[in-house]
């Protein structure tokens, strides 16, 4: 079985720290790639401390990857052994419930397999994931990644860009729509770069006056800051679209206050606590609150290739991993632009 080295979590209160692990041998279908970078996810810190009760020690977290091929199963049509995929957030499905057969894999039916901390459809082993050095997968739940993109800025598209992706692409973001985002952090950055590549009329919402150059230079059309009540209500009813990328407990209503008829406010971000909302501001103008998560395998690669066309990455800071519990804690304070990467290259 491959040799694998990374860094884990023991339990819910203790820090990362190295750990050596075995992975399964790659299968006729399957590749074995060597890790290059693996971004860090707000994710990364909630099931590190088990904040939603799923979590499964000790883990690995990690689903943000981007490697090297060192082998390809016998069978596999996709890949060549020395080149360069790509790893998101889920790394098996059942492949044959109507989303699955439909590409649509991350809204499988009977649970799609996730990159770490759940029970591997192969073997039954627990999977874990890309805080390490190497990871076997099935080719149909790897992609190919541009030429022209680095290399350490392509780990995050693997989720924040695709969690963010697909819902602008599924509402219809675009020329003639106005669209808001609301935070930016790692999600919100990139929705804020599609949604003005996509040709909409982009607003930032913050709560930090701080911010509104930086969101100017990654596309913003306007920016509006949150906390002031004439500036939001200067924005009432003209909303196709918003999209909410916070991941801290918040209300909806001063954003559905802004929506036009029949629009959507979609959110994305996973609080620990349920929003909370008046209905009154939904069925006075038929607008719908709405989810969404990643993306499929096809609109993911989708993703990459439209990224490779249009040159858009995240914006990172690379660290060493042995600077991991370093990040989360300052992953808490939302001190980072936009994105942690980890260079692999730092385990060796």
């Amino acid at each position: 079985m491959p040799s694998s080295k990374g860094y884990a979590t023991h339990s819910a209160t203790s820090a990362l720290v190295p750990f050596t692990f075995s992975r399964r041998e790659p299968g006729p279908t399957e590749i074995a790639v060597e890790l290059l970078y693996c971004g860090v996810c707000h994710s990364d810190l909630h099931m590190a401390r088990n904040e939603w009760g799923q979590s499964i020690y000790p883990l690995v977290p990690g689903h943000e990857m981007v490697g090297r091929v060192t082998h390809v199963g016998s069978a596999v049509k996709k890949f060549k052994a020395g080149g360069v995929a790509a790893i998101g957030v889920i790394v098996d499905s059942c492949r044959h419930c109507p989303p699955c057969m439909r590409g649509e894999e991350h809204f499988c039916e009977e649970g799609a397999t996730l990159t770490y901390a759940a029970k591997d459809r192969v073997d039954g082993s627990i999977t874990m994931g890309g805080y390490s050095n190497n990871y076997v997968v099935d080719e149909r739940f790897a992609h190919h990644v541009p030429s022209n993109l680095n290399l350490a800025a392509v780990g995050p598209l693997l989720c924040a860009g695709i969690t963010t992706y697909s819902p602008l692409r599924h509402w219809k973001a675009g020329p003639g729509k106005k669209v808001g985002i609301v935070g930016l952090g790692g999600l919100g950055h990139m929705a804020l770069k599609f949604a003005h590549s996509f040709g909409a009329h982009a607003v930032q919402f913050t709560t930090s006056p701080k911010k509104s150059e930086d969101a100017l230079r990654l596309g913003a059309d306007e920016v509006v800051l949150s906390t002031d009540a004439n500036a939001m209500q200067a924005q009432a009813h003209s909303f196709d679209l918003i999209l909410d990328t916070v991941s801290a407990p918040h209300s909806l209503d001063d954003y559905l206050t802004l929506l036009k008829q029949d629009a959507t406010m979609t959110l994305v971000g996973l609080p620990e606590k349920p929003p909370s909302f008046s209905v009154f501001h939904l069925i006075g103008r038929r607008a719908s609150i709405a989810g969404s998560m990643i993306g499929g395998m096809i609109e993911t690669q989708q993703m990459l290739d439209y990224c490779g066309q249009h040159n858009i990455t995240a914006d990172v800071e690379v660290i060493p991993i042995q600077k991991i519990n370093e990040a989360f804690e300052r992953l808490l304070k939302q001190d980072v632009k936009y994105r942690f990467v980890i260079d692999m290259d730092s385990l060796k």
